[in-house]
């Protein structure tokens, strides 16, 4: 087992949604000059910073140390719409539960 460095996962989630730091911290309700004075003097999250960037990620604490351990047991399918739903914005992520909501309704 490989170990994770936390800085280096919280850059690679933040590649994968196109956000920067400002966004990162305005969606985890952490100050932004916090999570810059962490990244850049490589100081890690504490526990509590690193669970409101998780919740800022829309990811569970086990999904950000085991990337991979969320999409076991799905399809192709479904592990794609789970991947392309976590990144996106809180507001679009309602809009696309409204979406399929309706689809759903039709099938």
């Amino acid at each position: 087992m490989t170990e994770l460095n936390p800085l280096d996962r919280i850059q690679e989630l933040c590649d994968e949604r196109n956000w920067s730091y400002y966004q990162l911290a305005k969606v985890s309700g952490i100050a932004y000059s916090t999570l810059s004075t962490m990244i850049n003097k490589h100081n890690m999250p504490s526990l509590p910073t690193l669970q409101k960037l998780c919740s800022g990620f829309g990811i569970s604490i086990t999904d950000f140390f085991d990337p991979g351990n969320s999409s076991k047991g799905l399809t192709s399918d479904q592990a794609q719409c789970l991947k392309l739903f976590t990144a996106l914005s809180p507001e679009d992520k309602t809009l696309a539960i409204t979406y399929m909501k309706g689809l759903s309704k039709t099938l």
